[in-house]
């Protein structure tokens, strides 16, 4: 199964890093957010992948365009033109950069990638969001129900810590950013049939999150997979932070081997 993944936005809630690079270019670690991503599908077994892009596009080809040097050991005839790879540690993947226009909704990125994701069901996230989600239960769960679509429902963390106050006003205990007011959203990490073009109706203009979910939904074809475990969205300079300190800690609840 194909997994394609939304990376051609501008970025600009996140513009300290993205005036100079795509969303999924920024770095976790010293790697792009996009290989986390594509290294937790890839934990699961699934190896091949579509990225639509758009805004800096350039940026993502060239890196997945020389990513096996990146991590090999190479020799350099710089007079006769000759490169040796001695060793390759690089995960295989065969990856596909589609163009999808720089002001294309995620939906009509999605339609415009239609040729290389084919008629069988394919995965689809956000290129921006990192989860320690069991990738192999999610499409069991998804193929069981039989119908468009499958969502990735999450409780995100509230943005500050909260009081657990006693009724004489005393504070029993602070509690670190717990979870919002109990809705589930949605968290991206999709499974689709391909019958999912069929509700892409408004060419570059579709935003997958309207109206195609909301036929979906209308129609009952859309099912939530609720996941209660780690989920984190690089919106802003601060979730960048926190990202990257998960990682340097060593406990970065999205790391695979």
């Amino acid at each position: 199964m194909k997994v394609a993944i939304l990376a051609g936005g501008y970025g600009t809630r996140l513009s300290e890093e993205t005036d100079a690079r795509p969303k999924p270019m920024v770095e976790i670690g010293t790697k792009p957010i996009i290989w986390h991503i594509m290294k937790h599908y890839s934990h699961f077994g699934f190896n091949e992948f579509v990225i639509l892009a758009g805004y800096k596009s350039y940026m993502i080809k060239e890196y997945f365009a020389n990513y096996y040097l990146h991590n090999s050991d190479i020799s350099v005839d710089t007079k006769g033109g000759k490169l040796t790879v001695h060793s390759n540690d690089s995960e295989a993947w065969t990856i596909t950069v589609a163009e999808t226009g720089l002001d294309t909704m995620t939906g009509g990125r999605v339609k415009r990638a239609q040729k290389y994701l084919g008629d069988a069901p394919f995965m689809l996230t956000y290129g921006d969001g990192l989860c320690d989600l069991d990738i192999k239960k999610l499409v069991k769960f998804h193929e069981s129900k039989k119908q468009v679509l499958t969502l990735t429902a999450i409780q995100p963390e509230g943005r500050f810590g909260a009081l657990d106050i006693r009724d004489d006003a005393t504070v029993a205990r602070f509690l670190e950013k717990p979870k919002g007011d109990g809705s589930w959203v949605n968290g991206g990490f999709f499974v689709c049939e391909p019958k999912i073009f069929d509700y892409i109706t408004e060419g570059d203009k579709t935003i997958l999150e309207r109206s195609p979910m909301e036929g979906l939904a209308r129609d009952g074809q859309i099912n939530a997979y609720k996941h209660d475990g780690f989920w984190k969205c690089m919106d802003t300079m601060r979730d960048k932070v926190e990202l990257n300190s998960l990682w340097s800690s060593g406990d970065a609840p999205w790391k695979t081997k």
